[in-house]
């Protein structure tokens, strides 16, 4: 059987190194995980870039939380960090945006599709957030999108089996990979249903005796776990 594929999100070099070496096939780069995931600095991408191969990082290009509605300067502004990322070597870039019907917003993908060039352009769980996810898996197949990350419209994937196998039948040429609350145990019931690849962030909570509190947030930071990398990596067989 040939290997599965497993992405890792990550948040720093020492995370993006982690992973690969604990079996991961490729890393989505991001930072704030606790509300979802935001654009990176540079700094951190540049030190990820360094660390593992290039090729296999995809950057999170998400200027704010807050939902999927963005404004033309923050269409703008995530042009930019795309541009910027792909003209360091990333693999792929990670974005999503929805109209105020809660549709694809084409007009912001297209312009993010020109700025990716030849970088996969994937499509995040703003998906999961649109009024129809279903319809809008149609509109970025159409469009030639290269990947589309979904739990299936549920709040783990593994509650939205149903969905990911009707995505995963009608694809096409677009890669579909189960993300959202996976664990290692929900792996094999995920590819039973046709998914192409399985996406979690398999991190553990370090640092909580560090000084923290008022002005410093909550005690400690999330960080990958190899041992849970290396769980999701078995479990995909």
């Amino acid at each position: 059987m040939p290997a599965r594929t497993v992405e890792i999100a990550v948040q720093d070099p020492a995370g993006a190194r982690a992973a690969m070496a604990a079996g991961a096939s490729r890393l989505e780069l991001c930072q704030a995980l606790e509300v979802g995931g935001l654009t990176p600095s540079l700094a951190v991408l540049e030190g990820v870039l360094s660390a593992v191969d290039p090729a296999a990082v995809n950057v999170l290009v998400r200027p704010r939380g807050g939902g999927f509605v963005y404004d033309p300067e923050e269409v703008a502004l995530v042009a930019a960090d795309i541009r910027a990322c792909v003209t360091r070597g990333a693999g792929g870039v990670v974005v999503g945006a929805l109209d105020e019907k809660g549709r694809a917003d084409l007009d912001a993908l297209r312009r993010w599709r020109d700025a990716a060039g030849p970088a996969a352009l994937v499509f995040h769980r703003a998906i999961d957030a649109a009024a129809d996810p279903s319809a809008v898996f149609d509109v970025l197949v159409a469009e030639g999108v290269d990947r589309v990350l979904t739990s299936g419209g549920a709040a783990r994937s593994v509650d939205g089996l149903g969905l990911l196998r009707q995505f995963a039948a009608r694809s096409g040429e677009t890669e579909v990979m189960a993300g959202g609350g996976v664990r290692p145990a929900d792996i094999p019931a995920l590819f039973a249903v046709g998914v192409d690849a399985v996406h979690l962030s398999a991190r553990s909570r370090v640092g909580t005796d560090a000084p923290s509190g008022p002005g410093g947030g909550s005690a400690g930071h999330d960080a990958t776990d190899p041992a849970v990398v290396a769980q999701a990596v078995a479990a995909a067989g």
